[in-house]
């Protein structure tokens, strides 16, 4: 008789998901579903409310990356205001956006990740976390820690606060740069840089211990998307959309904002609130692909500052095309963080930094904007539509989590088949079932929103606990 396994919930993520494992009659992985089991509904209850008002609610939806959230609502109300954003708004933007990356792949890689590089896949659960990476190497977790701060900080000496910060407005920033905050963020550069290549020297000497998981951690053909400026080269903020195959050739290139939805389908499943979106001209599932820092390197044919430009390099050197294996955007997340730190003190030097023109004021004049960037997961989409007083009817959201909806349930299944044995199992097989999915780095807090008629189930249960009632909506 057929068998499955439960992981829930998965540990070390941000959110609430888990997967299911079905065993064959052999206790052999025969499929493997990705359950995203919390759902938010932004879509729907910003309707209503006056358009000024989103970048500010939008970036409640997460409280680790507000800013990415910030950034996209606000260059959606860009376009509904109709008006050209004062280039030294455009360059605090960038600043805070890529100092929310920084921190978050900080976040990433020492909190959720390091854990099993260090102490190893199989390791003991109890001390597998980043109090045994302190216990084994403090010097490890406090760089982490002061990374992490060093992002965090350059949110909060902007915005005036670090988690959720309502700086980022429609038409541009809601106050400038002083001199005193600026060099206060270059002073604490040297440090982060030291840290970040410190890191990135470790973390290359020890992929030798880890050529099994490079295989296997969700290594398969797909499509990669990201943006890219104007000359090619690695872009957050603004830009056009590039796929990419495989062997690294373009599929679709120069894709503008507003004909996202040419190349972008958004399908649904009953077993997960989160939207599968795909690459239309190959159909749903086919046209899976993969965003955020692995994506990002593959689409890009330069990055643009001379440091992680040499990463760079070195990064392409893991595959003949493309880099497939999502194992590596561990590798990728520190070529960015690399290059966040180069970016931030070239835009900090900007001669203009300091102008205290930094807002355009109008009001409504277009009834459609979309605002796309570049998130520390991945390429964010939001898509508005308000009526002639300004006021919300409409909201589509595609967020990054989203984009790698497919990837990460394929991961899955290709780990669970080569590591989980139903007949033997142990721990650590298991473990490497979650950890291609921290790979991927979800923020499952931000990525579930509506496509349609979303699945629901709600349940009601007594003060024994019995359930007493259940109401289901398929999609």
């Amino acid at each position: 008789m057929s068998r499955t396994i439960t992981i829930d919930p998965l540990t070390r993520i941000e959110g609430h998901a888990r997967i299911t494992l079905h065993l064959g009659p052999d206790g052999q992985v025969s499929d493997a579903l990705f359950h995203v089991t919390q759902f938010r509904g932004f879509e729907k209850f910003v309707e209503g409310r006056p358009f000024h008002e989103m970048p500010s609610i939008m970036a409640r939806i997460c409280g680790i990356c507000p800013v990415s959230h910030l950034v996209a609502s606000a260059k959606a109300c860009d376009e509904l205001l109709a008006v050209r954003i004062p280039h030294t708004a455009i360059q605090l933007r960038r600043l805070m956006n890529i100092g929310q990356i920084v921190q978050s792949h900080a976040l990433n890689f020492f909190h959720l990740s390091s854990p099993d590089l260090l102490l190893g896949f199989d390791s003991d659960p109890a001390t597998r976390n980043i109090f045994g990476v302190l216990a084994k190497r403090p010097d490890l977790a406090r760089d982490g820690i002061r990374l992490r701060q060093f992002g965090q900080q350059v949110i909060e000496w902007l915005g005036k606060e670090r988690i959720h910060p309502a700086w980022i407005v429609a038409g541009g920033v809601s106050s400038p740069l002083t001199a005193a905050v600026r060099d206060r963020i270059l002073a604490a550069i040297p440090e982060a840089r030291q840290i970040a290549h410190r890191t990135m020297d470790w973390f290359k000497r020890s992929l030798e211990n880890y050529r099994e998981e490079t295989r296997t951690f969700g290594n398969f053909p797909s499509l990669f998307l990201g943006l890219v400026g104007p000359d090619g080269e690695l872009e957050h903020y603004d830009g056009r959309l590039r796929f990419v195959d495989a062997t690294g050739e373009k599929v679709a290139d120069g894709i503008e904002n507003a004909d996202y939805a040419s190349v972008i389908g958004e399908a649904v499943e009953p077993w997960s609130y989160l939207k599968f979106p795909y690459y239309k001209p190959t159909g749903y599932p086919e046209g899976m692909y993969r965003v955020g820092p692995l994506a990002r390197l593959n689409v890009c044919d330069r990055i643009g500052t001379p440091e992680a430009d040499a990463e760079l390099a070195e990064f392409r050197e893991l595959g003949r095309g493309a880099v497939l294996s999502s194992f590596h955007y561990h590798f990728a997340r520190l070529v960015e963080v690399i290059y966040g730190i180069e970016m931030i003190e070239q835009i900090l030097n900007d001669p203009e930094i300091l102008s205290t023109h930094v807002r355009a004021e109008a009001g409504p004049n277009a009834r459609r904007g979309i605002g796309i960037s570049e998130a520390p997961r991945g390429l964010l989409i939001h898509d508005y539509t308000i009526d002639e007083q300004g006021l919300m009817r409409g909201a589509n959201l595609i967020i990054a989590t989203g984009h790698n909806n497919l990837a990460m349930s394929r991961g899955i299944l290709q780990v669970a088949r080569r590591y989980v044995d139903g007949n033997n199992l142990k721990e650590g097989m298991l473990n490497r079932v979650e950890a291609v999915i921290r790979a991927f780095d979800p923020c499952l807090s931000c990525s579930t929103h509506a496509a349609g008629k979303m699945p629901m189930r709600i349940e009601l249960f007594d003060a024994d606990g019995r359930k007493v009632n259940e109401v289901m909506r398929q999609p």
